[in-house]
């Protein structure tokens, strides 16, 4: 009784019995058919050819479609060496901006935002629209690097105002709409503007306020790199070790069938003594 609770409560053990009784009863029952009726070399050879030959076209459709078994999704990861720049006013250092963010001795948050928000699109960065989803892809991931890599804020203490990008493209194209041999990608990158909020009293019973950006802290900036990931790398994999084995057996198999036909046609004789 002991041993079938373990086997019913255990996911491992369960996982590790039902791949070893598939194989059993699919890759076995084929084989003993085959074995039976060509013999246990041929059956063996013949039995693997086909395996890795459906291994092969499998893999060549979860790669294709990015399915089955896939690899890490595409991500944004912190920029280096620069990921929060503080003020507006220092991007150019970090490398975000070229030219200089022209603002007053005595300018205010404010303004350091707005020129801040100037200098990046004269300088290419494309603003997100709202409705964009990888707005939103990009603010979660910056929200993860705000509250728990760097621990400034937490949830509710601030709230993102604009995100840009730059970069991204892939290459080489064939025009404008063919684009199926372009393998390269150029460095995506991302910058979330976040403002601190002012902190809101809450009163048990009351609908929490609305948020109020505090306009006497700066804007603060989150630089990400987009990380392509490895979706189709076991896909890849798994077609090339497949196709090298499967072209292994049909080559067995070839072999035999030609020395097959030389001993059934006679052109070979055995040696006198």
């Amino acid at each position: 009784m002991s041993a079938l609770l373990s086997i019913g409560w255990e996911p491992e053990l369960r996982g590790l019995l039902t791949v070893i009784i598939g194989t059993v009863a699919l890759c076995g029952s084929v084989y003993l058919l085959l074995g039976t009726n060509l013999g246990i070399r041929l059956g063996l050879l013949v039995a693997m050819a086909g395996l890795f030959g459906w291994m092969l076209m499998m893999g060549v459709i979860w790669m294709t479609y990015g399915i089955g078994l896939i690899g890490n999704q595409p991500s944004w990861k912190p920029a280096e060496p620069f990921t929060i720049v503080r003020d507006g006013s220092l991007l150019n250092q970090s490398e975000v901006i070229e030219e200089t963010v022209q603002v007053a001795d005595n300018a205010s948050p404010t303004e350091v935002a707005a020129a801040a928000s100037q200098a990046l699109v004269a300088e290419g960065w494309e603003v997100l629209p709202t409705d964009d989803a990888g707005r939103g892809q990009a603010i979660a991931a910056a929200d993860e690097v705000i509250q728990v890599e760097a621990e400034m804020y937490a949830a509710g203490e601030y709230e993102a105002v604009a995100v840009y990008k730059r970069g991204g493209e892939r290459y080489p194209k064939l025009g404008d709409e063919i684009d199926f041999v372009a393998f390269f990608h150029k460095p995506h990158y991302a910058v979330v503007e976040i403002v601190p909020l002012v902190p809101q009293r809450e009163e048990p019973g009351r609908a929490p306020a609305r948020p109020v950006i505090d306009e006497s802290q700066p804007h603060q900036y989150v630089i990400m790199i987009r990380d392509l990931g490895s979706k189709r790398q076991p896909a890849f994999f798994i077609t090339v070790g497949s196709a090298i084995i499967f072209l292994l057996c049909c080559l067995m198999l070839h072999r035999r069938d030609k020395t097959l036909a030389e001993h059934v046609s006679g052109a070979t004789t055995p040696a006198k003594v």
